[in-house]
């Protein structure tokens, strides 16, 4: 299939609501590619079918609940999806599909926009975006990261990344007042909502607060932090950064981010880009 007319998609569950077709269909336009990229409901069992019925296809962003899942279907797994544990990307690759993960990247240029260095962190949560979270701040410089979870019991996952990165991980147990809140710099992997219980804690203006949850934004807990005087990192422009590292491994080509941050605005207005 000719590079000038070629397909891409996004698979997951639930997937209709995915904001990826706006900010893979407008790189497409901006780097003049007659490519479509559409979402396609696939859960973990049926995605090895997707991907053999879909062989000459340019790629796929996959969502949950496909995150473990490409890793296993891939025939192969880049550094940094293997260092972290889980796919977010897969590509063609001479051998058959290869596992990437972009969400470190996203995360990673997110917060440069807005010059967040070295210094104390805590990540909410221990889920797969946490575990990218790891390495993101790791590549800032923060080789020490405090992790809160409802079940510190159920980190195991989370503290193997931990191991294999070389990064310290202190965990302790999610509450309003615990002492880590207070960090410099605070990741939320939580889902939509979960976060909204923190929304009533002392932020301060020297916090920098990035909320992966974008949807509905600003979200309870950012708009409380921001109206202490806290930066706040949306979620959504960890998702056009994450996506435009995807297209640049689906088309060879530099990401046109100033199309896309204008796409997703358009279709999100408010969303934090």
């Amino acid at each position: 299939m000719r590079l000038s007319a070629r397909r891409a998609a996004v698979l997951g569950r639930p997937v209709a609501h995915s904001l990826s077709p706006v900010l893979h269909t407008a790189a497409y336009r901006a780097l003049g590619l007659d490519w479509t990229y559409e979402a396609i409901d696939c859960g973990v069992d049926e995605l090895a079918g997707v991907l053999a019925d879909r062989a000459d296809w340019a790629g796929f962003s996959c969502t949950m609940p496909l995150k473990r899942a490409a890793l296993a279907v891939a025939a192969s797994v880049a550094p940094v999806a293997r260092a972290v544990g889980v796919a977010n990307t897969l590509v063609p690759g001479a051998d058959g599909w290869v596992a990437d993960n972009t969400d470190v990247a996203g995360i990673v240029s997110a917060l440069a926009e807005y010059g967040v260095g070295p210094g104390p962190a805590t990540i909410l949560g221990a889920g797969g975006t946490a575990q990218a979270a790891l390495a993101a701040l790791l590549t800032l410089g923060m080789e020490r990261v405090t992790v809160l979870v409802r079940d510190p019991a159920r980190t195991a996952d989370l503290r193997g990344v931990a191991d294999g990165l070389g990064v310290t991980v202190e965990v302790g147990r999610l509450a309003p007042d615990a002492p880590e809140l207070a960090a410099d710099l605070v990741v939320s992997t939580l889902p939509p909502h979960a976060a909204d219980a923190y929304a009533a804690r002392p932020w301060t203006g020297g916090q920098t607060l990035l909320d992966v949850a974008y949807a509905p934004w600003p979200s309870a807990v950012a708009a409380a932090a921001a109206a202490r005087g806290a930066t706040i990192v949306s979620g959504a422009l960890m998702l056009l950064h994450q996506a435009a590292a995807q297209v640049s491994l689906m088309t060879g080509a530099e990401a046109p981010v100033a199309e896309m941050r204008l796409a997703l605005d358009a279709a999100a207005p408010g969303c934090g880009v």
